[in-house]
């Protein structure tokens, strides 16, 4: 006597489909995303007016005009209000995020406050208060450097803040057995902060610092807010006075242009810094 299988044992006995895979169904959806894009990106290609939007934004003639002024004045007066900033802002932030982490109260909640109010404040508020209200507030009080001096105070005070943050968080990542160990050797709090749990934190930390002077080199164009002369300019009031003088927007995409070159970098070392830190750890 033979055994027979039963047919609704078997899928197609039973008018089941195997139907498509997950991995399937997503590669099927991934690629109806990309026909979707590439169509979009035709779709602007083909209507875009290209003629225009090179004469308005890309003009030759008065892109010529923008050098050399534009890197020897616009770019260089740039690169030096960031950089000011940004030291100004690692000094303040410093001693706010030790404040921060003071077993003192007041120290506490002064930085507290200063961290809250000067990352809610619009930076463009902050530029108008250094180059405004302190002058009215303090007359005949004059900012060392001049404009310089302004931004650099300007930019450190916003930056602060942020950096405060990112210190605290570097030196609370730092093991509290180091801070004990350097203790029970015979080292006051100050040199073991110093010389043992500071290194620490300013390694874990650069990744942020940098991302933070990317965003400070962007901040810089607030100075066209503030009274400086032709060889203070930097980029963006460079390319702005410029466009107004030919009526023509070449000299703000060119100035934008100049931003892209420094900050793509940028964003490049703090993607590789970040993942060297991964690795590390």
């Amino acid at each position: 006597m033979t055994t027979q299988t039963p047919e609704a044992s078997t899928p197609e006995a039973v008018g089941a489909s195997p139907g498509w895979s997950p991995h399937r169904r997503r590669q099927l959806i991934r690629n109806v995303q990309y026909a979707v894009l590439a169509g979009a990106i035709a779709l602007v290609a083909v209507l875009a007016d290209w003629q225009r939007l090179q004469q308005q934004f890309l003009e030759p003639s008065v892109a010529r005009e923008m050098f050399p002024n534009l890197i020897t004045v616009a770019l260089v007066n740039t690169i030096g209000y960031t950089l000011s900033g940004f030291g100004v802002g690692l000094v303040l932030g410093l001693g706010i995020a030790l404040m921060r982490l003071s077993s003192v109260g007041p120290y506490r909640w002064l930085a507290m406050a200063y961290i809250e109010l000067f990352r809610g404040l619009p930076a463009l508020l902050v530029f108008i208060f250094v180059g405004v209200g302190v002058p009215l507030a303090f007359p005949g009080l004059t900012f060392p450097g001049g404009p310089y001096g302004q931004v650099a105070c300007a930019l450190g005070l916003v930056s602060a803040a942020y950096m405060a943050e990112t210190i605290r968080a570097g030196i609370q990542a730092v093991p509290r057995g180091q801070m004990e160990a350097a203790r029970t050797l015979g080292m006051s709090h100050g040199t073991a902060m110093r010389t043992i749990i500071l290194p620490q934190a300013f390694r874990v930390i650069v990744p942020p610092l940098t991302n933070e002077l990317v965003l400070l080199f962007k901040d810089s164009s607030l100075v066209l807010f503030l009274g400086v002369t032709l060889q203070q300019r930097e980029l963006t009031k460079f390319g702005r006075d410029l466009a107004s003088q030919q009526a023509n927007t070449t000299p703000i995409f060119v100035a934008g242009l100049c931003y892209l070159i420094i900050t793509i970098p940028l964003g490049y070392l703090v993607r590789r810094l970040e993942a060297r830190h991964s690795k590390a750890r």
